[in-house]
């Protein structure tokens, strides 16, 4: 059993579908609602775990009802809790989902409880990241204590896994900390102080990063699959095709099932494969956690498009 380490969040999702992006100022209803866990740290976490691995979670909570659920959710999923914090004083993480018939997505959030994680935490889970075959970290918490978790990692030789969203721009030396970097297209560019839009090809782009000390780099492209870089030259591997219905939480799916697939010993092609199943399983369900699957699910899924 592989033993992941996750450094992250927990965000209450609040999703409304409805036919085609608001303009300021107008009310506009939908026509289906989904309450459910998520934040990055936790999505991961729980994909990993569904997916065989023992997990060990950073993350902090509010002190209010959406606490009390996400323990209980820990606790059905087999997410070890012994290093979930709750914050006095504060609320629990929420994001707002406006979600398009296409399965395309905006996300408005307040983080609450999650940019209080102190250092003193990080330091406290330096046992649960030695011990474990892989270390997953996301920018749902405050980034230095993001910084020091991968240091921590590199200490005790534990390959790190970065997916540096929501995306920013981070130092050099925190970088170099990470063995493996998973942004999306958009997230390339803002790690390198460009806009998203930037007409630069992704590639060249990628390369600018192993520059900065990033041993690889797996680009997610939705539709397109996902692009592996290393210094040995650049790799596509096609998508899984779907009928989208929620693209919600599938770069979460596709990281924890690429962390498991490493820490089981599949080489990175394989593992990135694997990932790609994952990431299309989560986008044909609505909500995140309903579509996270299970290790059966994803050994049986190879895709539904029509």
């Amino acid at each position: 059993m592989p033993r992941i380490a996750v450094i992250g969040s927990y965000v209450v999702s609040l999703t409304v579908r409805v036919p085609r992006k608001p303009v300021m100022g107008e009310a506009l209803i939908g026509d289906l609602f989904d309450m459910g866990p998520g934040g990055k740290g936790t999505n991961q976490a729980i994909a990993a775990a569904r997916l065989g691995a023992q997990v060990d979670l950073l993350a902090c909570l509010g002190d209010d009802p959406f606490a009390d659920s996400a323990e209980q959710l820990y606790a059905d999923e087999g997410v070890s809790t012994d290093h979930i914090h709750r914050i006095p004083g504060t609320n629990t993480g929420v994001g707002m989902v406006t979600l398009l018939p296409s399965g395309e997505n905006s996300i408005v959030g307040h983080l609450g409880a999650n940019m209080l994680m102190q250092p003193l935490h990080v330091e406290a889970f330096e046992p649960a990241i030695a011990r474990s075959d892989v270390l997953m970290a996301q920018l749902e918490v405050p980034v230095e204590l993001v910084a020091r978790a991968l240091e921590l990692g590199r200490k005790h030789r534990v390959p790190t896994i970065l997916n540096p969203a929501p995306g920013q721009t981070l130092e050099p030396d925190t970088l170099a900390n990470v063995d493996l970097l998973t942004p999306n297209e958009s997230e390339t560019r803002i790690l390198l102080g460009l806009p998203p839009d930037d007409p630069t090809p992704t590639q060249d782009l990628a390369g600018r990063l192993l520059e900065l000390g990033v041993e690889t780099i797996v680009v997610t492209r939705g539709e397109e699959g996902a692009l592996i870089v290393t210094p040995r030259g650049t790799e596509a591997i096609p998508a899984t095709p779907v009928q989208a219905l929620d693209v919600t939480g599938a770069g979460d799916s596709f990281n924890a099932a690429l962390a498991v697939g490493l820490a089981e010993g599949l080489d990175l092609r394989a593992a990135v494969n694997q990932a790609n199943r994952a990431g299309a399983y989560t986008t044909i369900h609505l909500g995140v956690i309903d579509g996270l699957p299970t290790r059966a699910e994803l050994e049986a899924f190879r895709g539904n498009a029509v």
